[in-house]
């Protein structure tokens, strides 16, 4: 009787290998060695102590921001004598201190008072920057209008600069006519820029009662000029 042979299946155990199934080579049922996770710990404490330092932070600026107060600061100059004008100042947040910054809620009665020294555009307004009297606004002073062409006043005026009041002789005053001093130290009080530019505009200043006659019959002629004094502020 004839007899065939069949193929092992894949089920069938190799002969020449026991416990190895037919069709599976020997690399490929191999699996790779996986090395054990490694254990970072000084990366982990380098991460916890990030976040504890930043939740530090957080608080140590809300703990701060408790700590500040409204102020008061000048943004545009105010002579030593004149008046604490409201348009002049602004609030600024600054952090508390004994330095007797004046609270910005003060502002009204601060505008009853006067400056005892020249302040500047981003000076933090203090109680002894401010006067209840003015010596310049007092008896014997005052206010005298100019109008000042180019020429007769620097491009720098501003008020609460001081100022000389110089009375300059026309053309027509012959040729004896000089030039003198009508106010040595006379205060700018109020500006007003000419709206078509260049410097020139109208200006108020304080001098003396004295004074006020000559500076006036001259102005109304455009024969004064003022002359500003920046080391007299």
């Amino acid at each position: 009787m004839r007899t065939s042979e069949k193929p092992a299946g894949r089920g069938q155990v190799n002969a020449e290998r026991p416990g190895q199934q037919a069709g599976l080579s020997g690399p490929a049922s191999r699996k790779l060695p996986v090395s054990p996770r490694e254990r970072k710990p000084a990366l982990a404490a380098l991460a916890l102590l990030l976040i504890l330092g930043g939740a530090l932070a957080t608080t140590l600026l809300v703990l701060r921001s408790g700590d500040r107060v409204s102020a008061i600061v000048i943004t545009k100059q105010i002579g030593a004598g004149q008046r604490m004008l409201t348009t002049s100042m602004r609030e600024v947040q600054v952090a508390g201190t004994d330095l007797g910054y004046v609270p910005w809620a003060q502002r009204d009665q601060v505008a009853q008072n006067f400056a005892r020294v020249t302040l500047l555009p981003g000076t933090l307004l203090t109680r002894d920057m401010v006067v209840s009297t003015s010596s310049e606004l007092g008896p014997g002073k005052a206010i005298v209008g100019l109008a000042l062409k180019p020429g007769q006043m620097p491009i720098t005026l501003d008020e609460g600069d001081r100022v000389q009041v110089i009375y300059v002789p026309g053309r027509g005053d012959g040729a004896t006519a000089q030039s003198r001093v009508l106010s040595q130290s006379a205060l700018v009080h109020r500006f007003v820029p000419n709206s078509r530019g260049g410097p020139s505009g109208q200006v108020a200043i304080i001098v003396d009662v004295k004074d006020a006659p000559a500076i006036s019959t001259y102005s109304s002629s455009g024969e004064v000029a003022v002359v500003e004094l920046p080391g007299a502020r």
